[in-house]
Formats: structure tokens, C-alpha cells, sequence
């Protein structure tokens, strides 16, 4: 995938095979990982220079590092699967790369050069290959990260940046995997406004978005229902995923999902799901889907699924809808045809149980 140079820095004390199948064997999501991680750096002189794999291991920034005062900090979020032909692929990572991009432009970060984020994850599985999960429905997640690092308190862009890499390997996003989740529709907080950061990874877009996501715990629900933050009227993501909603169209069935916007993140995932559902002839509209039509739909029996995506998610089905208004089922709180069969249909092409007419999965090992 890349001819980017990166040093190899093996890491001295890897796990012991044993204690990796061990840990392996019940994974969970995001607390476990891998031996490796890769670093790069920037400077307006040099450009992106010093790209290694190294053992994975803490950092060493000073207490006046910029991101940690003003917040320059960009994620993503992508997966590899370990395919039973033996061979280990990552799923769009051109796609993640782009939007890497976009997110570093948008906080007035310098791009990462796609060779060196296509070869950090490279470089990355193929040290840790060993970490990547064997198991159906197990993956690999990659979490590229870019922060500010210069030791500077005035409010400017930093002028030197830090890219990290590192590998978790993933069970279920959801303890429950693909069964329906409970949804807070939040009237207090909104994820992003208009002119701000919502179409990017940004780290403070979901730091602004804890304190919704305990209000919602609190209630009983795995998740937030975010709404536009003008009229507060139109619904837009699902805590940090995108959102589709299945409607009765005469004898057929359609598909709404908000449409992209600064205020609503271009998912890899959401995109992939609109061209599964197009080439299976199922209508697709990207529009602005009111909450009242939600609501409604639900109670006119109109809205027949509502399903949040993401990488980390996949697909999950939303059961019920509370809030201090009161409470509302989707589907009878049951995981709907049409959201079963796209996640069937994405996770055969990831595992390669079906084909990829689409070019998404790249071969790394």
C-alpha cells in the first residue's frame, strides 16, 4: 500500500503468546492493547519526518503542550479483519485517510500525507499480526491520532505535531452486540452547531458530548439522540454515529438518513451503507428527517427501523426512544430485516465470506 520509510523499533518485552490468546479470547472494546504502536512527527522545516514502529508505551509531553490548553487533537477510527484464506485486510483505509485529512485542515493542522498513514497501518498489523482477532465478528481497530505539541500558551496554531498509531483488538462495541439499544433524545446539549466542528474527528467534539452521555445512562439508555442546534428540531446523529431510518413507501421500503453537513460527520460506514442499499434497489434519500417525523412515524407504524452505524458499531438497531416526554418503540424493540441484512451484507465483504465488487478491503497481510 505504501513506500513510506518508518524505522522498526521491536518491542523487547511482547506479551507471552499464552496471556495474548488469553486475553484475545474475550476482548471486549477499547481496553486491550497491542505490542507496537507508530510515531511521527512534524516541523514547519522538516515537514513529517521520524516515522517508527516502537514499543507501544506512554508519551512524554511537556505540561505546556498546546493541545492540552487549546485542544489540536484529531482521531480516526478504522478496522482490519483477519479473513479465513488466512489473509488480514483493512477496510477503506483510503477513506479514513481522507477524512483524517479534512479534520487536520479544519483544525488548522498540517495533512498527514496519505503514504504515511497508509503505511503506518501497514506497518503496524504486520508486526502485530498476531494480535489480530481470529474469531467471527472480531476485528482489529486502528486509532491514527494527531496532537499539538509545542510548549506555548499563546492562542495560535501549534507549530509541531505529534501522529500516533496503535491497534486494539475489538469484540462488540455493545455488551448486547446487535441487539436493539435504548436512546436518550436529548433537549438540553447539541453535538455541533453550524460553522463548528461537527464534520470532523475531533477530540473536543466528544468531550462536549459526556455530559449528555451520563444524562442518558442515568436513564436507562446506551446512547444519545442529537439534534440540530438552530431549531432543534431535526435529527442528526446518534451519540458518535450516523443514523438511518426505514419508512413505508407504498408496498416498498426507503431509507432516510440526515444529510451530510458541517454539522454531521461523512462516515465511512454511512457511505457504505447507502451504496449497499442502492445497488439492492432500495431508495435512499439524504435529507433533513425531522424528530416530529420520527416520532410520529413510530406511532403511525410509518417508520418501520431506526438504526445507528459506525465503524466501531457497525450496525445497531435502536429499540426505543425516551425522553422527559415519554418513551416510544421501534419494531417492537426487535432488531428489523432491513438492518440485519445490510450488517450481514457489510460483514461478509469485511470477513471475506462475500464478494468485494467495490475495491473496499485492502490486502496487508
Amino acid at each position: 500500500m505504501s513506500n513510506f520509510p518508518f524505522e522498526i523499533r521491536p518491542n523487547p518485552t511482547p506479551v507471552p503468546s499464552a496471556e495474548r490468546e488469553r486475553q484475545l479470547s474475550a476482548p471486549g472494546f477499547g481496553s486491550l492493547f497491542t505490542d507496537h504502536m507508530v510515531t511521527a512527527r512534524y516541523d514547519p522545516e522538516r515537514g513529517w519526518y521520524g516515522a517508527e514502529v516502537g514499543p507501544y508505551g506512554p508519551l512524554s509531553l511537556a505540561p505546556s503542550s498546546s493541545v492540552l490548553h487549546y485542544g489540536q487533537a484529531i482521531f480516526e477510527g478504522l478496522k482490519a479483519f483477519r479473513r479465513s484464506d488466512g489473509h488480514i485486510v483493512a477496510f477503506r483505509p483510503r477513506d479514513h485517510a481522507a477524512r483524517f485529512a479534512r479534520s487536520a485542515h479544519r483544525m488548522a493542522m498540517p495533512p498527514l500525507p496519505e503514504e504515511l498513514f497508509l503505511g503506518a497501518v501497514e506497518q503496524l498489523v504486520r508486526i502485530d499480526q498476531a494480535w489480530v482477532p481470529r474469531e467471527l465478528g472480531h476485528s482489529f481497530y486502528v486509532r491514527p491520532t494527531m496532537l499539538a505539541t509545542d510548549p506555548y500558551l499563546g492562542v495560535r496554531p501549534s507549530k509541531t505535531y505529534l501522529f500516533l498509531l496503535f491497534g486494539s483488538p475489538a469484540g462488540n462495541y455493545f455488551a448486547g452486540g446487535v441487539a436493539p439499544v435504548n436512546v436518550w433524545l436529548s433537549r438540553d446539549f447539541v453535538r455541533a452547531a453550524p460553522g463548528g466542528t461537527g464534520a470532523a474527528k475531533v477530540a473536543g467534539n466528544y468531550g462536549a458530548s459526556l455530559l449528555a452521555q451520563k444524562e442518558a445512562a442515568s436513564h436507562q439508555c446506551e446512547q444519545v439522540v442529537w439534534l440540530d442546534a438552530v431549531e432543534r428540531k431535526y435529527v442528526e446523529e446518534l451519540g458518535g454515529m450516523n443514523l438511518f431510518f426505514a419508512l413505508k413507501d407504498g408496498d416498498k421500503t426507503k431509507l432516510v438518513t440526515p444529510a451530510l453537513g458541517d454539522t454531521v460527520l461523512a462516515g465511512v460506514t454511512r457511505s457504505c451503507i447507502i451504496q449497499l442499499a442502492r445497488d439492492q434497489g432500495i431508495e435512499v434519500e439524504e435529507r433533513k428527517f425531522a424528530l416530529d417525523e420520527w416520532l410520529d412515524g413510530m406511532q403511525t407504524g410509518r417508520v418501520v427501523e431506526a438504526f445507528a452505524c459506525g465503524t466501531a458499531a457497525v450496525i445497531t438497531p435502536i429499540g426505543k426512544v425516551r425522553s422527559n416526554d415519554g418513551e416510544w418503540t421501534v419494531h417492537d424493540k426487535v432488531a428489523g430485516p432491513l438492518a440485519l441484512g445490510l450488517r450481514q451484507r457489510l460483514l461478509g465483504i469485511q470477513y471475506g465470506s462475500e464478494p468485494d465488487p467495490y475495491g473496499w478491503c485492502h490486502v496487508l497481510v
